[in-house]
């Protein structure tokens, strides 16, 4: 890959793998993307306002919400994120299911 450091790069999934490894290192890069991670951050802040607390045994409890899946592997998903070279690792083992340009 012939990217510069801090290069924006566009990735599109072209097939969604079937095994877990390639679909939680996809979902991960995904979460990289500058409006996924803007969703993320606002999820978990709402998430907090909404806490479920009651008292059980005298004291309390607290019951939080489930996290927010954003990043969804779905075949022609795409999503922007800067170049590093830790990610080369990470790309060339899903390459096989993604495409991947400069944005």
């Amino acid at each position: 890959m012939s990217f510069t450091p801090g290069q924006t790069i566009k990735c599109t999934i072209k097939s969604a793998p079937r095994a877990k490894g390639p679909r939680v290192t996809l979902a991960r890069l995904m979460r990289r993307d500058a409006s996924v991670s803007r969703g993320l951050k606002r999820a978990q802040r709402m998430r907090r306002q909404r806490m479920h607390a009651y008292i059980r045994g005298g004291r309390m409890w607290y019951d939080r919400e489930k996290r927010a899946k954003i990043a969804q592997v779905v075949t022609g998903n795409t999503w922007t994120m800067p170049w590093t070279p830790e990610l080369e690792a990470d790309l060339n083992s899903v390459a096989e299911y993604i495409t991947i340009e400069k944005a």
